[in-house]
């Protein structure tokens, strides 16, 4: 038989590598929401749950399960190896531990194939989510990387995150850069699963020191950041860098690719148009027509980006330490001295 877990075992272990976790929900929902780093191997495909759901409310609960059992009958061996071509321990679930996941692991329990089910599925999951997030106390003293639009500090936060350092990446988990430009060529994430990807994040650096992550306002796109972060953001160690400009405009089309989301880039510019000086926005919008985006980034820049982020600089409680940077590679390296200054014995994530 399967076996029943809670989800502090399930995400245990996870963490130890010892476990894949399947989520058997409908793909529309598994693309809603699903916990980080689950497959999804679908026990009914979106019509078929709606088909389901419409039986359950206006036929009878009966008719529901009996409609599902010849729906899932007629796929049962392609769903079963399905499962049977994943290693190792798997765990499924589905939205509350009910039909669907206890199906599931019934079925491949009778096929011996070890599984274990999660208990009040992923229901559970975002209970324990929210709650532990509400009561969450952080340890690691916030290093806030500051700087102005484009001088690429998700870039260096990557850049730190690649060689093991305590990084919190944002922008990432939003999936979203945090502007009205911030969504362009992305796919921005929902509350919920930037929540569960922050929270996860938070839990493997409790124990560091520090923590690294970029100066962002609380709201990221759809997303918005728990009190506590943002209180520890603005009490953190503030890092500006300076940048030069030419460079900065260089990351930005290279982050941005306007030549390939033009019409996406001037459909953003609308939404800053009005705050620009009526003469200047004119030009910028002139620029983005003509495919001249360097220019139209520059004048972005100097007139709307720089003397915003020099506004909201005055939030944080301690005067930011400044630093001279010429590219990524000089700023990666000078916040890497800074830690070694700050905390002798630097704690990354691989130590």
């Amino acid at each position: 038989m399967f076996q029943d877990i809670s989800v502090q075992e399930l995400l245990e272990l996870q963490r130890k590598g010892e476990l894949k976790l399947i989520d058997v929900r409908s793909p529309g929902e598994y693309e809603e929401f699903t916990i980080p780093g689950s497959d999804n191997i679908p026990f009914f495909t979106n019509e078929e749950r709606a088909e389901i759901g419409t039986m359950y409310k206006q036929v009878s609960i009966q008719a529901a399960k009996d409609r599902g059992l010849e729906i899932i009958s007629a796929k049962l061996p392609s769903f079963v190896k399905q499962f049977e071509a994943i290693d190792g321990r798997k765990a499924v679930y589905c939205w509350r531990g009910g039909m669907r996941s206890k199906t599931t692991a019934t079925v491949l329990s009778l096929m011996n194939i070890r599984v274990y089910r999660l208990l009040g599925g992923i229901r559970a999951y975002r209970k324990w989510v929210v709650e532990t997030l509400e009561s969450f106390q952080l340890r690691p003293k916030c290093v806030v990387i500051n700087g102005y639009t484009g001088t690429g500090k998700t870039a260096i936060l990557r850049k730190l995150a690649a060689e093991g350092y305590p990084v919190v990446d944002l922008e990432g988990m939003a999936g979203h850069r945090g502007s009205i430009f911030g969504q362009i060529g992305l796919t921005p994430n929902n509350q919920k699963t930037f929540e569960s990807l922050l929270l996860l994040t938070l839990l493997q650096y409790q124990d560091s020191p520090y923590i690294l992550l970029e100066a962002e306002s609380k709201r990221i796109g759809r997303c918005v950041m728990p009190e506590f972060l943002v209180e520890g953001k603005e009490k953190g160690i503030q890092l500006f860098l300076d940048m030069p400009m030419q460079e900065r405009i260089r990351h930005i089309l290279e982050d941005y690719e306007p030549e390939r989301h033009k019409l996406e880039c001037i459909q953003a510019f609308e939404n800053i148009k009005r705050r620009i000086h009526t003469p200047i926005a004119a030009e910028i919008e002139q620029h983005l027509l003509l495919n001249r985006f360097s220019e139209a980034v520059g004048l972005m820049l100097e007139h709307y980006y720089d003397p915003r982020y020099e506004h909201a600089g005055t939030n944080y409680e301690h005067e930011p330490i400044h630093c001279q940077v010429s590219d990524i590679d000089d700023a990666v390296s000078r916040i890497k001295q800074f830690l070694q200054e700050q905390f002798p014995k630097p704690q990354t994530a691989r130590n």
